[in-house]
């Protein structure tokens, strides 16, 4: 079975949030189930590409509106990834030192013209169309609507929402950009008075995903304006929790790490990369370190942080460190922390993969309180990393880790995303540190926790084959 993933991001290729780490791990765990999974992203002027060299497989041009737009299809010359990678090349409109920016209907809309018209040209056309965010959200209509696909008709194809707070609206004025299509259905783009790829993604395709179960029960309820018709298509929705790729997200081998570790030494591996963390940020490794890493958006709850490190620093003896970017008055804000609170609060504005290897190597404790997160992979790279995550009971985060006070539990969650509550789930976090045995056994537990990607590439080879058949 030949699948064809379709997506914005691909890590390593490009990366800016977790959508890009599913597309670069799944496909090569499913190729470890006997199948051939392959991946078509957009080629951008980034460092990726300046990294590597490409060979032109097929040259071809299509049309946008009036404007005549040429392409290219490029491949890798070697392959330093496990799955096959095509590279769709539109100098005019994709290849720019950015993924996404405030204009891009042009830009993804001829992204997926020229990626179905390339699909046209194969001898032996794919068994499934596997589509990802809005990003690609036009392909499931053109593949059941636009005359020039007619031969893709019988393909399954389905559509994974990573995050439906993001859309794609565009003005109706566009549509003759879309290749032509019965104009009596054009109903199925509009959504709320706009054309909506994600919402005809969700009315076109044969299956809708989601990246966890408590995700797609959510949407149901708040999804941006689209609950109404995740609820009447509910009977082709399912949930699917998103792994981690073990191999990169492996303390015992991650050549980032200042000194590798396994469940047997997590303590003095833990600690050597605790104290260069601190030693880099001028923090005390003697104290109880609690981290976050992410973008710094009202979604992650990131626009209270500044009153909630305050307030928790001034009630407990603890240190604190920041990974991330994002709102330029939250980034501020948590600048002018730095003085008030020297030797206990720093961070690093802006994103470093090495970095946030070691600070989930040598946090103590992993701050989540998100108010949207479809899945989140952060805790659970943490809990590989034998680090405690705190977090919102939300998304992904309910379904992946559980209270301390409850039977098994590993993790401290609490339900709503303000500073009172904040507040006190890091200082459940401190009684927990002061109690090292405690806390050494739970690290110990949440190691041994099975986030892997093979059971989701497996649920979703399952689903292939329940809709090929």
């Amino acid at each position: 079975m030949n699948i064809i993933h379709i997506s914005a991001e691909c890590y390593p290729i490009a990366k800016v949030g977790g959508l890009a780490d599913v597309v670069g791990a799944l496909p090569k765990y499913q190729n470890n189930e006997n199948v051939r999974s392959q991946v078509i992203v957009p080629f951008y002027d980034n460092a990726f590409t300046k990294a590597n060299s490409f060979a032109t497989i097929q040259q071809s041009s299509i049309i946008l509106g009036d404007q005549s737009y040429a392409f290219n299809i490029l491949v890798l010359d070697e392959k330093p990834l496990e799955f096959d990678v095509f590279f769709i090349d539109i100098p005019d409109l994709l290849f720019k030192n950015y993924v996404y920016s405030s204009s891009d209907t042009e830009r993804f809309l001829a992204f997926q013209i020229a990626t179905l018209d390339w699909l046209l040209t194969w001898e032996s056309y794919p068994d499934i169309i596997h589509c990802h965010d809005h990003h690609t959200g036009l392909i499931p209509f053109m593949l059941q609507e636009s005359f020039k696909y007619e031969a893709f008709r019988k393909i399954p194809n389905i559509l994974t929402i990573h995050n439906a707070q993001y859309q794609g609206w565009f003005s109706h004025d566009k549509v003759g950009l879309i290749p032509p299509f019965n104009f009596d259905h054009v109903g199925l783009l509009d959504w709320g008075g706009n054309i909506n790829p994600l919402a005809a993604a969700i009315k076109c395709a044969w299956r809708i995903t989601t990246v966890s179960p408590s995700y797609m029960e959510e949407l149901k309820q708040a999804a941006n304006g689209l609950e109404p018709l995740l609820s009447a298509e509910s009977d082709k929705c399912v949930g699917i929790l998103n792994g981690i790729d073990t191999n990169v997200w492996n303390p015992e081998t991650d050549h980032y790490l200042v000194k590798n570790y396994k469940l047997k030494n997590v303590s003095a591996g833990a600690t050597a990369n605790k104290k260069h963390l601190c030693n880099a940020f001028n923090l005390n490794p003697k104290k109880p370190l609690f981290a976050f890493i992410g973008r710094l958006v009202y979604e992650k709850g990131s626009d209270i942080f500044p009153e909630v490190f305050k307030q928790t620093l001034e009630e407990n003896d603890i240190s604190i460190l920041l990974l991330g970017s994002g709102n330029p008055e939250t980034e501020a804000q948590l600048e002018a922390l730095k003085p008030l609170f020297t030797g206990r609060f720093n961070a690093h504005i802006g994103y470093d993969e090495q970095l946030s290897h070691i600070v989930y190597a040598g946090a103590d404790f992993l701050l989540m309180p998100s108010r949207v997160e479809p899945c989140g992979l952060n805790q659970m790279y943490a809990l590989r990393y034998g680090t405690i995550p705190i977090v919102r009971s939300i998304g992904g985060l309910k379904d992946t880790v559980i209270d301390i006070e409850e039977e098994n539990g590993f993790g401290i969650c609490h339900q709503n995303v303000t500073v009172t509550e904040i507040t006190e789930a890091i200082n459940r976090g401190v009684a927990l540190y002061k109690s090292q045995p405690k806390y050494k056994a739970i690290q110990k537990q949440i190691m041994e926790i099975d986030h892997s990607w093979d059971v989701s590439a497996q649920d979703y080879i399952k689903l292939y084959h329940s809709i090929k058949n």
